[in-house]
């Protein structure tokens, strides 16, 4: 099997080759059989850990760091890939897809920094991207931890690790911004084309097709954030670098997922300011949408108010777009097959009740998708007692069965996600040398919307309200 870099055929500005660091004695510790098997890569990969450390590197390889720039909590910044090479694509039926190596060492990009990853943030990317996948979430795949036998320097000694990750494109909002900042249409127009070659290929020969793309962009991005909210999903990091334009999920920092349910729930220690808080997201997904049309406006018309009305335009489709998907996946999380007027202020109601009662957002779920409630504080409440009358009222309104309602509510709402607390054990225990509970926690997460009985203990969240903390380690 032979790599393919189409990245190489842009001009050289969007990236740096960069030689191999190579590492002491490279292992894989986590391999991820089934995406290995989809993307048809030859059994021998398995064994060779020397590519997934960047020690050596499989055929049609060229290891290179991406340029691209971005807003980081609002604040232009030139950045680009300090501790990441993409080494190539593998050609598949869906199309090109990326191998990146995540923490090979240091790239023109590293701003002083040693290039290199830690083990444990490199499982939580690991667990937590698998586990979106399995939720039906775009996102990017991991295929491989590393470790490298070396240690890394931050507060302490950590052991090294190099993930191995996958993606339809690392393009970011940031690599469009990156290429306006250099003030050359010409890198623009490059840049957009190649972009419309990996992910819209359909538009190539449209007369408007820089519009079409803007356009299907955000329709990717609002159908991701609707997906992200309707799951609990909090990213924490918006930045514009971390904005992909294929619509997938990218960059598992300071991400967690919703215990309690509360639109301005924050993790990440250092967005002091709630600017990426849960119920943020969508707001923030529209700011960025709006870096990247003035980051290749000059490719919509020639007459700048012209360009300036069709991007305006197209941006206006993204909070409209957003709440079609979000109340579609709500619908769904409540049994609703059909969409009448007032579906919305039933779904608002809820969440308002369940952000007052300080209840679980994926066990209160659940618990309506099965029709047994726990004892608690929401369930037992009048404001719970007068919504569920009326959604009650609501089911009876559609033609299907409760039990089919109930079917498709077990569909959208899962039993398990990755609680945080159930993450940081797995990976304590293998910062252990204990591979045992990231595995097991692994199983578990493939089959969200189903639960072995002796995994039950996975289901539940904390039993305290303790502020979690993220940190920016991936």
């Amino acid at each position: 099997m032979k790599l393919k870099q189409t990245y190489k055929e842009l001009p050289s500005i969007f990236y740096a080759d960069v030689a191999l660091n190579k590492v002491a004695s490279p292992h894989v510790v986590l391999w991820n059989e089934a995406l290995a098997n989809e993307l048809q890569l030859p059994a021998f990969w398995r064994e060779q850990a020397d590519y997934f450390a960047g020690n050596d590197m499989p055929e049609g390889a060229a290891q290179i760091a991406q340029a691209y720039a971005g807003h980081q909590f609002g604040h232009f910044t030139m950045l680009g890939d300090g501790r990441a090479l993409l080494i190539g694509e593998v050609e598949t039926e869906r199309g090109l897809v990326d191998v990146q190596l995540k923490g090979a060492g240091r790239t023109p990009f590293s701003r002083g920094g040693d290039g290199r990853a830690a083990l444990g943030p490199m499982l939580r990317e690991f667990i937590i991207s698998e586990a979106m996948h399995a939720l039906g979430i775009p996102t990017t795949r991991s295929l491989a931890v590393t470790l490298t036998g070396e240690l890394v320097q931050r507060e302490s000694l950590l052991e090294g690790a190099v993930l191995t990750r996958t993606a339809s494109s690392h393009l970011r909002v940031g690599t469009f911004q990156y290429a306006r900042q250099l003030a050359d249409y010409e890198h623009v127009k490059v840049l957009a084309d190649y972009a419309i070659m990996r992910h819209d290929a359909d538009l190539a020969e449209q007369r408007d097709k820089y519009v079409q793309f803007l356009q299907r962009v955000i329709e990717r991005q609002a159908k991701l954030l609707a997906q992200w909210q309707c799951i609990g999903f909090v990213h924490g990091v918006m930045n514009t670098d971390n904005m992909t334009i294929s619509g997938e999920t990218i960059d598992y920092g300071p991400c967690a997922f919703l215990d309690t349910y509360d639109l301005g729930a924050v993790f990440s220690s250092i967005d002091r300011q709630g600017r990426y808080a849960f119920g943020n997201q969508p707001k923030m997904a529209g700011w960025n949408l709006a870096r990247l049309a003035e980051s290749i406006l000059p490719l919509f018309a020639d007459n700048e108010e012209q360009a300036t009305e069709a991007a305006q335009a197209a941006l206006n489709d993204f909070p409209v777009l957003f709440n079609v998907y979000w109340l579609e996946g709500m619908r769904e999380k409540l049994g609703l097959f059909t969409a009448r007027e007032d579906d919305r202020e039933l779904v608002q109601q809820l969440l308002l009740a369940m952000q007052q009662h300080k209840a679980d957002y994926t066990e209160t779920f659940r618990a309506l998708a099965e029709g047994d409630y726990p004892d608690n504080e929401l369930f037992e409440s009048d404001a719970f007692f007068d919504w569920e009358m009326k959604w009650q009222q609501r089911l009876l309104q559609e033609d299907s069965s409760y039990a089919e309602a109930q079917q498709l509510m077990q569909r959208a709402n899962p039993i398990v996600i990755p609680r945080n607390e159930r993450v940081n054990e797995a990976i304590r225990a293998a910062e252990a040398g204990d591979f045992a509970p990231v595995e097991e926690l692994l199983h578990v997460l493939s089959t969200p919307y189903t639960l072995e009985e002796q995994y039950a203990h996975y289901a539940k969240g904390p039993e305290d309200d303790r502020p979690f903390v993220t940190y920016c380690g991936t």
